[in-house]
């Protein structure tokens, strides 16, 4: 079964500007300050402080909070993009992020050795290589131009081909960034009644969002972060209180 769950997690970002310092002992003036310097003298902003949750199969969490609450950093982490600098992490089961679809594109390569190199880094077989570059191919409709350089693709075609891919395989745990809104209107109705199929299909779904009625139409649970903290978890009606009449 999947499972996320955090002990003590907390994330810190080292400040390298020649200000760092000045801008330390201006900030650390506040109790709660973010900014603090760690074992290794290093100025830092603690982005995560001291995460505890735990989310289970069948979940579907929205985080919320204002801008630089964590709710981005958080996400990240999750994923494995950020290394926790204390606390611990536990995820169980295969993770999908559409945090950034077209991150780790290469744009010197065609569409179809982008696809290729995406399965290859997942250690697909040759079979299963094929029937990804079929759907992929398919879905984001780019027909001849799929064995074009990505980098001289348009805005659109690029978001086609990173969204195809990016949600082509049922992941156990759906981590997102925001709910997926960009592109044509017929690629747009395509795209998300695939997203649905993804969310109703994955066994977690974490999404960090500042749009409500998304979080109210797809998530059970809440967990709502300030200053890189925990202030409130529970069910959404309770965390973000009645929905406007």
């Amino acid at each position: 079964m999947s499972s996320i769950k955090a002990e003590g997690l907390a994330i810190e970002f080292p400040l390298y500007h020649h200000g760092a310092r000045s801008l330390k002992k201006r900030l650390l003036s506040g109790v709660n300050s973010r900014v603090k310097t760690d074992a290794a003298n290093r100025v830092v902003v603690s982005a995560l402080r001291g995460l505890n949750f735990e989310i289970r199969s069948g979940e579907r969490v929205a985080l919320v909070g204002h801008n630089g609450a964590g709710k981005s950093t958080l996400l990240r982490t999750i994923a494995g993009i950020y290394e926790p600098a204390a606390g611990r992490l536990e995820v169980e089961g295969t993770l999908g992020t559409l945090i950034d679809p077209s991150a780790g594109m290469d744009g010197e390569s065609t569409g179809r050795e982008n696809i290729r190199l995406r399965a290859l880094y997942r250690g697909m077989s040759d079979a299963q290589i094929d029937r990804l570059e079929e759907s992929v191919t398919a879905f984001s409709g780019l027909a001849e131009f799929i064995d074009v350089p990505i980098k001289s693709y348009s805005a659109g075609m690029q978001i086609r081909l990173a969204f195809a891919l990016a949600t082509a395989m049922q992941p156990e745990i759906l981590l997102m960034d925001e709910w997926f809104s960009a592109g044509d209107a017929e690629f747009m109705q395509r795209a998300e009644n695939r997203l649905a199929e993804l969310v109703r299909g994955a066994e977690i779904l974490v999404i960090a969002t500042h749009d409500m009625p998304t979080a109210r139409q797809w998530c059970t649970r809440a967990i709502r972060l300030e200053a890189g903290r925990i202030v409130a978890d529970g069910p959404v009606e309770e965390v973000l209180g009645p929905a406007a009449a």
